[in-house]
Order: C-alpha cells, then sequence, then structure tokens
C-alpha cells in the first residue's frame, strides 16, 4: 500500500470561469492559470503521482508547454490514471478537502466526486470530496484564492489481487478450504 498527498493552491481573478472537480461553478471570478485552474484536481493528481513516487504535476504537464495552456484538468487526470495503470497501481481510495470562503460548493460536490471517479475509472464510493472555509482567515478567507487537498491509497493489482484472495471463504474441493 502506497498513501499519497497533494496541495495546490491558485489566485482568484478576474474574467476567468471558476472550474473545481471538472465543475464551472457560478461565481463572479474563477482561478488563475496555465491550464484550467482546477485546484482541487491539481491536488487529487498529486497525490496519485505522490504514492507512485512518479513526480508531481509540473513535472509530467509544465506550465511552460504551450500544449497545456487552457487544457481541462480532467484531461490531465485522465493521463494520471493513465500512468498509474502502466505501473499497475489501483486506486483505494481519494480524499480531498477545497478551502474557499466563497462561494459554498455544497451544491456541487456530488458532481465533482462522479468527475474524479468517472475519470480514473472508479467507483463514486471511493472518492470523498469535501470543503471548508477558513473563517475569513488567510489568503483564502480574504477571498484571494483556494486551497485544495488531498490524500489517497494505491496498491498494486497484485496485493489487490491477494486482498480479494483472502477475503474469498475457500474453494470448493480444496483440502483444507
Amino acid at each position: 500500500m502506497r498513501v499519497g498527498m497533494g496541495y495546490d493552491v491558485h489566485q482568484l481573478t478576474e474574467n476567468r470561469h471558476l472550474i473545481l472537480g471538472g465543475v464551472d461553478i457560478p461565481h463572479t471570478m474563477g482561478l488563475l492559470g496555465h491550464s484550467d485552474a482546477d485546484v482541487l484536481l491539481h491536488a487529487v493528481m498529486d497525490a496519485l503521482l505522490g504514492a507512485a513516487a512518479l513526480g508531481d504535476i509540473g513535472k509530467h504537464f509544465p506550465d511552460t508547454d504551450e500544449r497545456y495552456r487552457g487544457i481541462s484538468s480532467l484531461k490531465l487526470l485522465s493521463r494520471v490514471g493513465d500512468l498509474l495503470r502502466q505501473k499497475y497501481y489501483v486506486i483505494e481510495n481519494i480524499d480531498a478537502t477545497v478551502i474557499a470562503q466563497q462561494p459554498k460548493l455544497r451544491p456541487y460536490i456530488a458532481q465533482m466526486e462522479q468527475n474524479i471517479a468517472d475519470t480514473l475509472g472508479i467507483d463514486q464510493s471511493q472518492v470523498s470530496v469535501k470543503a471548508t472555509t477558513e473563517e475569513h482567515l488567510g489568503f483564502t478567507g480574504r477571498e484571494e484564492g483556494i486551497a485544495a487537498n488531498a490524500v489517497c491509497l494505491l496498491s498494486t493489482i497484485y496485493e489487490s489481487s491477494v486482498t480479494v484472495a483472502d477475503s474469498q471463504p475457500g474453494c470448493a474441493g480444496c483440502p483444507g478450504c
């Protein structure tokens, strides 16, 4: 089993869409960044890449590369999922928190979770997204930016298959089962 953690922050600015978890959220400001600046997905990707010891999103998708200008972070997350499968990792779960004073995110969380799950080919029950404020403290509390934290647990297909085999009650016809 491998544990990864990710953290990201982006500045709020005018004339940008606010994209979190692949959801376009109505708001007066959006996040500044080279891609769509989806701070939630960036934290999730860094957690997944870190758990697999594959570096970070800057290594795989540098902000100096024009191919990634304005790109949907869901596309980048899909590529991270491909990298994990190539290395035979299985995503056990993802837990993430968005830190934002405004807007209220509760109405969008289920869609964020579904977007992450669908993009990675896992069940929505393996993804948890939460949101909190910092009670008007710090840069998020002053509505200057939005931050996100994420943790994940990976296993290899080998660990996963042993776990499944160990959980079975035994096989018919085998001595000692």
